[in-house]
Parts: structure tokens; C-alpha cells; sequence
């Protein structure tokens, strides 16, 4: 494995932290089934993915040289 991602675009992270926050949830007594937590974790990376796009544009709009 030498390819290498950011953190925040990794599903394992995120399903990770998901889940963490479905079982806090259901301790408080609020019900979260595993569907539920499958479609936050696609769109929580769904959501970073298009920021990342609209930041890489902004950022190259907002650049002093050309691309060569």
C-alpha cells in the first residue's frame, strides 16, 4: 500500500467516527440502525469531496501564476 489519501477522505475513518456517534445516540435514546449510519458515512465523504472541489477551483482562480 503506497498510494496515500488525506485522512478525511478515508471511509474507515469516517465509518469510525459514525458509528461512535450512532452508539453515544442510542445511549441517549435515540435509535440509529446500521443503514442509517452507512448513508451519513457516503454522504458525510460525498459532502468533503465536492468542498474539496470547490477549494481546489477557488484555488486556482485565485492563483498569481499559469498553469504551465
Amino acid at each position: 500500500m503506497n498510494d496515500q489519501k488525506p485522512w478525511y477522505l478515508s471511509k474507515t475513518i469516517w465509518g469510525a467516527l459514525v458509528s461512535v456517534s450512532a452508539t453515544v445516540a442510542m445511549m441517549a435514546g435515540m435509535p440509529v440502525d446500521a443503514g442509517s449510519q452507512a448513508v451519513l458515512t457516503e454522504s458525510i465523504l460525498q459532502t468533503i469531496s465536492a468542498v474539496a472541489a470547490i477549494v481546489a477551483i477557488v484555488g486556482r482562480v485565485g492563483a498569481n501564476s499559469r498553469i504551465g
